[in-house]
């Protein structure tokens, strides 16, 4: 359930604001996306496997503190995040 790691580059490519950049924000915001979305599905068919559905409230937990950093410091920036993710505020 994790991302293959050409995925993984793609996304980077796509959120990073300088051509160096694997771990700003936007990026891990990215990722983190594709991982719950991943494991959402993985959920819907395998509703009982506790250990993933673990692993989906921390990856959201974890989205969430990125969102309120981004929200608190760089405003601009998050709605960026919100309106290429399409995620509620």
């Amino acid at each position: 359930m994790t991302l293959k790691r050409v995925s993984k580059k793609r996304l980077i490519t796509k959120f990073r604001t300088h051509d160096t950049d694997t771990g700003s924000a936007p990026v891990q915001v990215a990722i983190l996306t594709k991982e719950i979305d991943l494991l959402s599905k993985h959920l819907a068919e395998h509703k009982k496997d506790f250990s993933a559905r673990r692993g989906l409230l921390g990856k959201v937990a974890q989205r969430r503190k990125l969102l309120n950093y981004l929200k608190m410091n760089k405003p601009e920036e998050y709605q960026a995040v919100l309106e290429a993710h399409e995620l509620k505020k």
